[in-house]
């Protein structure tokens, strides 16, 4: 099993979904949250997610749900990990666990280190994802094409299976694991020719480029030069 986690977020079409799994991707991603270009319905996302099934981890990304949302995505895409992407407290976060039985995937924006203490608080996620905060004025909490600085992580204590996302692309993920170290990458944005559309073209080559850091032998330094 390869020891870096890939996971495509935001697939919405049975061919790009197969494209993801065709190319090695370790979790695909269902967004269901109506502003998104990339939002699918619950049926939408159960057929995908049937389609999966046994060849990666299924996640559904959800926004400050409330409990029927829960229920409802539970029941409609049975999904290995549930992804929360808006402003969930550490306490709801916890009761979505509870409620689900699923792990959680804890999505938080980041801009400056200070945003990085939020972690500590959020002990009851099963996974942590570092997402670029969205501009004041962004519709959306992620999948805005945004990196924030990847230097606010150097020296700190992560969790475990903390996850990198924000602004990766195929052209830079290398860089992006080099420089932080971290050994899970989520992309979105990058892998699309315009705002909800994926390339299986792109995410042949982010994961080939993932595949192709991981295998070595490529240094930090030969990693950035290569960009």
């Amino acid at each position: 099993m390869p020891s870096i986690r890939v996971k495509i977020c935001g697939l919405s079409t049975p061919g790009t979904l197969d494209a993801a799994l065709s190319a090695g991707a370790d979790l695909v991603g269902f967004v269901h949250f109506p502003k998104s270009p990339r939002h699918v319905a619950l049926e939408t996302a159960r057929i995908l997610s049937e389609q999966a099934e046994g060849r990666a981890e299924r996640v559904v990304l959800l926004v400050d749900p409330d409990d029927a949302l829960i229920d409802a995505a539970l029941g409609a895409v049975d999904p290995d990990w549930i992804q929360l992407h808006g402003h969930e407290t550490p306490e709801r976060v916890a009761a979505i666990r509870d409620r689900s039985g699923r792990p959680v995937m804890k999505a938080l924006g980041v801009s400056t280190r200070a945003d990085l203490t939020a972690i500590a608080a959020h002990g009851a996620a099963d996974r942590i994802l570092l997402d670029a905060k969205p501009p004041p004025d962004a519709a959306l909490p992620g999948g805005n094409g945004l990196a924030f600085d990847w230097d606010l992580l150097a020296g700190l204590d992560l969790p475990a299976g903390t996850m990198l996302s924000g602004g990766l692309a195929p052209g830079n993920v290398a860089k992006a694991l080099a420089r932080t170290g971290l050994r899970a990458v989520d992309v979105s944005s990058g892998v699309e020719t315009r705002a909800g559309e994926k390339s299986p073209e792109r995410i042949a080559a982010f994961i080939a480029a993932v595949r192709a850091y991981e295998q070595g032998p490529i240094s930090q330094i030969d990693a950035f030069a290569a960009l």
